[in-house]
């Protein structure tokens, strides 16, 4: 989707399962070698994760002026990806609710790689209110 042809993100408006944008990259070694130094780990196998695969098919469909608060994150690890394969990503909403009075969405992205092999599943939990961003601090 263009900038132009965003959609508003209208937290009343969004629909449990809608699908997100879907998109693809192809994992280089590069980028398996960035990722390692910046996480001081020359074993890591999932550079994958700093891609932020739910944030950007979000934004892909999203114009969010709401604003979020992380509330967490949880990320399922299956196949390790192969440098210069195509990583395939596809996001949706996969909940809403209210809790506290607070608006919450959760997007979930999934990746696999050119040959079907499923490489993760990521679960972002995110707060629609930012202002309650460090609110339990102010006194």
């Amino acid at each position: 989707m263009s900038e132009e042809s965003l959609k508003d993100f209208v937290y009343d408006n969004v629909v449990i399962g809608e699908t997100l944008g879907t998109y693809s990259y192809v994992l280089t070694e590069e980028m398996l070698d960035t990722f390692r130094k910046a996480v001081e780990d020359p074993e890591a196998r999932f550079p994958t994760l700093g891609v932020k695969h739910d944030a950007t098919a979000f934004a892909m469909v999203y114009d969010d002026k709401v604003g979020t608060v992380n509330a967490g994150n949880e990320v399922e690890f299956f196949n390790p990806p192969i440098p210069g394969k195509k990583i395939i990503v596809t996001g949706k909403i996969q909940d809403k609710y209210t809790k506290r009075d607070n608006p919450y969405i959760v997007i979930e992205a999934t990746a696999e790689d050119e040959d079907g092999r499923l490489i993760e599943k990521l679960r972002t939990y995110q707060i629609k209110k930012p202002e309650v961003l460090g609110k339990k601090w102010q006194k």
